[in-house]
């Protein structure tokens, strides 16, 4: 990706009727155009606001640092999965179904987004528990109320998050890496203390906070090869 080029003139000159009217939406979707087009790690507030057609400090009124503008263009794109007609936030036709269409969701959002996606699977999510690339609250919360409406327990719920959610991350940065995406870590300006989680408006995620914190990485693993082994073993035959 070439450096975008700085844009002679800015807002100069144009009265206050003709600067462009910004908001933090508009801000943030700008953002992710700019990745899209440059690259994470040449997005800056002061090109940004080049892009805008406004000074950077115009910027800050709505997003006060660039961190905060990496993680809310995280936030806009993975909202666009409620713009998707073909998923649905709850199961219609059962919870494969739901599934499927949550999966395949996912993977037009990379494949369309193939420079923000890494951003959505490295950046710090809102809970240590939450995993990208299914990182919104809100989606987590659907996804085991599916699931534990299905019949599943919660135990079950939320293995099948985790597995879900491992699957997807691994395959579609594979995908968006062979379109040439930079998938390596944005650094962060410095370190930031860890978030405070509200979750009151997600009863299931209150209930399920614990067996989602839990460290059950080298039992996934296991689980996981021990599966692909017998995929392979099916081949073979």
């Amino acid at each position: 990706m070439s450096e975008p080029e700085r844009r002679d003139g800015g807002d100069k000159g144009k009265s206050t009727a003709e600067k462009p009217r910004l908001d933090r939406q508009r801000i943030l979707e700008a953002g992710a155009e700019f990745i899209e087009q440059f690259g994470p790690r040449h997005l800056t507030m002061r090109r940004l606001g080049t892009e805008l057609g406004v000074e950077a400090m115009s910027l800050y009124r709505y997003i006060p640092s660039r961190e905060n503008l990496l993680d809310g263009i995280v936030e806009v794109v993975i909202d666009e999965l409620y713009k998707d007609p073909e998923v649905y936030p709850e199961p219609r036709h059962g919870w494969q179904d739901y599934l499927l269409r949550l999966a395949h969701g996912l993977r037009r959002l990379a494949l369309a987004h193939p420079q923000v996606f890494p951003l959505i699977a490295t950046r710090p999510t809102e809970a240590p528990w939450v995993r990208p690339p299914l990182r919104s609250l809100r989606w987590v919360e659907s996804f085991l109320k599916a699931l534990t409406s299905a019949g599943f327990s919660d135990q079950a719920a939320v293995d099948a998050y985790r597995a879900f959610s491992s699957f997807l991350l691994g395959h579609l940065l594979l995908e968006v890496a062979a379109m040439g995406a930079d998938v390596g870590p944005v650094d962060e300006a410095e370190p930031r203390p860890p978030r405070s989680t509200d979750l009151s408006d997600y009863p299931l995620l209150q209930s399920l906070q614990e067996r989602l914190s839990e460290d059950r990485s080298e039992q996934e693993f296991e689980e996981a090869l021990e599966s692909l082994l017998d995929r392979l073993e099916a081949l073979q035959n």
